[in-house]
């Protein structure tokens, strides 16, 4: 018996889709609306170091960074979130303890996906355990492709359990997924698995994060809320380094979902270089002159 699910899945448009998400590249944000759209990109930013020589130290700088983005005087917001590997997750808890920021972790086996289901599960777990409050869960994109719709959605749905309280999000590597097509099914199904996110990407393959892309997946959100009522958020993550960027995303968002997703409850970005570039326009707006990068501590 196929897998069928809950909700039909519409064929994408891929001239309309590129076309449409083209116009969001064309758009002019200056003065006052700009300044609050850079601290707003700053506050949806799960702050990511995910490197094999990530270590105690460079984690504790980045929790810093995420709590004080700026000098003071920038009344710049923290970001939304700090994210690690498993193993760095306890340390990352102590360090934010306190500050409301919470700590997400990408486990079941990240980036490849390609791990047994009971080493995923214990993955999470044991970041939950240590502290998590988000997991960034990555699918398996190669049964995914093979068309194994039903294994894929009760891998998310297993993980979803295992996360306990702790929210999930989806990453789909959208890079790997072929086409747009493939992208709305496969966030329907994350979707309605229990997916709390869907997130682009893990950042580890080109291409990553686009608009296209994002677009199709807010899309996708926008259809189920309309249609259920429940808010389910988006994060493109991966490739996305101006603040001319994001504020594009930010457009996009809005005039897809409206002001409520305006939020880092239901929009980030995963980045790990965007933040100095805010920072730069921002100070650029406030002070009224570019400031060299060196004047900015490094996330």
């Amino acid at each position: 018996m196929s897998f069928v699910l809950k909700s039909p899945v519409p064929r994408i448009d891929q001239v309309g889709v590129e076309e449409r998400a083209s116009t969001f590249q064309k758009r002019s944000i200056k003065n006052e609306a700009k300044a609050i759209g850079l601290k707003l990109a700053v506050s949806m930013m799960d702050l990511t170091t995910l490197e094999g020589a990530d270590t105690k130290g460079k984690v504790t700088r980045l929790c810093r960074k995420a709590r004080q983005p700026m000098a003071k005087r920038y009344h710049c917001p923290p970001c939304a979130a700090v994210c690690v590997y498993p193993n760095q997750v306890a340390h990352a808890a102590k360090e934010l303890e306190g500050t409301g920021i919470p700590v997400a972790s990408v486990a079941t086996g990240f980036p490849s996906g390609q791990y047994p289901l009971a080493l995923r599960l214990a993955d999470v777990k044991d970041a939950v355990n240590s502290g998590a409050h988000e997991i960034d869960m990555v699918i398996s994109r190669g049964t995914f492709l093979e068309g194994n719709l039903a294994e894929v959605s009760d891998e998310i749905s297993a993980v979803k359990e295992a996360c306990g309280k702790a929210h999930l999000k989806v990453i789909f590597e959208t890079g790997e997924l072929q086409t747009y097509d493939h992208v709305r099914l496969v966030s329907q199904l994350a979707i309605e698995a229990g997916g709390d996110f869907i997130k682009t990407s893990t950042g580890k393959v080109s291409p990553a994060a686009t608009l296209p892309v994002t677009l199709v997946m807010l899309e996708t959100v926008r259809d189920h809320y309309l249609e259920t009522g429940r808010r389910i958020g988006v994060k493109p993550a991966g490739g996305i380094r101006t603040a001319k960027e994001a504020l594009q995303y930010l457009v996009m968002v809005k005039e897809t979902l409206g002001d409520d997703w305006l939020s880092p409850d239901l929009f980030r970005f995963g980045a790990s270089s965007l933040l100095g570039d805010l920072e730069l326009q921002l100070a650029k707006l406030i002070d009224g002159n570019y400031q060299s990068a060196d004047y900015f501590s490094k996330s």
